[in-house]
């Protein structure tokens, strides 16, 4: 194992025995085809929140195993977080990222033709766990980024994933209108195959970081040695778990008051709403930015104050639309903004095993994101609104907390940071 402080000399010492610069590998045009693959990729997993209805009619499907069709795409999701994100450390990531997105537009190809609840639920499991090649994506990323610039290419990586899951649901519920529900898994297998191509032919061959000699269950479990050995990496994991939780507090549970008095919104109408939070891959790239300048701790607790600000009017949004707009902008701003943080941070610590540093932190996404989505939906219909609010701003507060006790404990991994800037 690497230790923290060496992983930007390790880096560039990986930078010599290739005997290219990464920047010139990494050219802007090739950080936009990562955030397009990585937003088209992720939609997957958000497509069918605004068709279950549909789908349950289509195939005769009760309410609960309508409700199980979420529910395994998420489990599928975690499962390919663990398992397949780690071997972009010991496999050409190129090779692997392709073949992933191939096997996507079967599993893609399978819901979209399923005339049965069983093979529906098979497919969605499947797509779910394939839908991880995101975060092998963001990996690659990171590994061809020069150490100075990471969190600029992490940060606009990132804007790809934010746009993709915000505006699936909006996209998914206008091709349903105009074409049927399995349009959406169709044009979807369209796009993730021509992805798949143009990432063959434009991708470097080999990343790099050195070759791992590591057998899969050697991977899979110094997966869990790095969190029991870096302190960084298992607070950065909590912040992730709050502020997704938070973010799914509020966006699994806010069509249930749009959708009654005093607005009776569409279900299209509330899906637009996800694009006022594309905001959020304003947030992306700002803090990647602003952590290349070695700012990382200070935008993680502007942010972290920010996200619990954001239930303030948040709170009052059967009385405004405009308290609603203004609280989805803060939000979003503040989880994309840690999250980027996050993710660069974490990457230094050992560049050699960036995969299953960013694939394990995802691990607490999944958690958070079901946590938030499960006590949500449950506090609404107990005790309303209010309730929901409260909950999002118990977990925000809860991650400033946690920030402001840890600020000065943990220092953050070596970065470059310009002379008279302190982090």
């Amino acid at each position: 194992m690497l230790m923290p402080g060496k992983s930007e000399a390790v880096s560039r010492q990986a930078e010599a025995r290739s005997g290219k610069d990464p920047a010139l590998a990494l050219s802007r045009g090739i950080v936009v085809l990562f955030a397009v693959a990585c937003g088209a990729a992720v939609a997957n997993v958000y497509f069918s929140q605004p068709l279950l209805v549909t789908m349950g009619h289509d195939l005769a499907m009760s309410p609960a195993l309508v409700g199980s069709v979420v529910t395994l795409t998420h489990i599928g999701y975690g499962l390919g977080l663990f398992f397949l994100v780690p071997l972009g450390d010991v496999t050409d990531r190129r090779r692997l990222i392709v073949a992933q997105l191939l096997l996507l537009v079967v599993a893609l190809a399978v819901v979209a033709a399923a005339h049965t609840a069983a093979i529906l639920l098979a497919g969605m499991a499947a797509m779910g766990l394939l839908s991880v090649v995101t975060q092998t994506l963001v990996a690659f990323a990171a590994s061809l980024a020069p150490p100075a610039g990471r969190g600029r290419v992490v940060g606009l990586v990132t804007s790809g994933v934010v746009i993709g899951i915000l505006l699936a649901r909006t996209a998914s519920g206008l091709m349903a209108d105009l074409a049927g529900w399995r349009s959406v898994y169709l044009a979807s297998a369209s796009l993730t195959a021509l992805i798949a191509l143009v990432l063959y032919r434009v991708l470097p061959r080999h990343s790099d970081a050195p070759p791992s000699t590591l057998r899969y269950g050697q991977l899979l479990r110094s997966t869990i040695t790095l969190f029991a050995r870096e302190r960084l990496l298992r607070l950065r994991a909590l912040f992730a778990l709050l502020i997704f939780a938070a973010f799914s507090t509020l966006w699994s549970s806010v069509a249930l008051p749009l959708s009654k008095a005093p607005y009776f919104l569409s279900h299209s109408a509330i899906g637009a709403l996800g694009l006022i939070g594309v905001a959020g891959a304003l947030a992306a790239t700002m803090a990647g930015r602003l952590n290349d300048r070695g700012h990382s701790r200070r935008t993680t607790g502007i942010a972290l104050a920010l996200l619990a600000a954001s239930w303030l009017p948040l709170a009052f949004t059967r009385s405004s639309l405009w308290a609603l707009v203004v609280g989805v902008i803060l939000l979003d701003l503040a989880v994309q903004a840690v999250h980027v943080t996050n993710q660069t941070l974490i990457y230094a610590l050992h560049p050699d095993a960036g995969s299953r540093l960013i694939g394990g932190y995802m691990v607490f996404y999944s958690i958070g994101s079901a946590t938030g989505a499960i006590a949500s939906t449950s506090l609404y219909t107990v005790a309303g609104w209010g309730a929901v609010c409260a909950l999002g701003a118990a977990f925000s507060t809860l991650g400033f907390v946690l920030w402001a006790f840890t600020r000065h404990s943990i220092p953050d991994p070596a970065t470059t940071v310009p002379p008279g800037v302190t982090p």
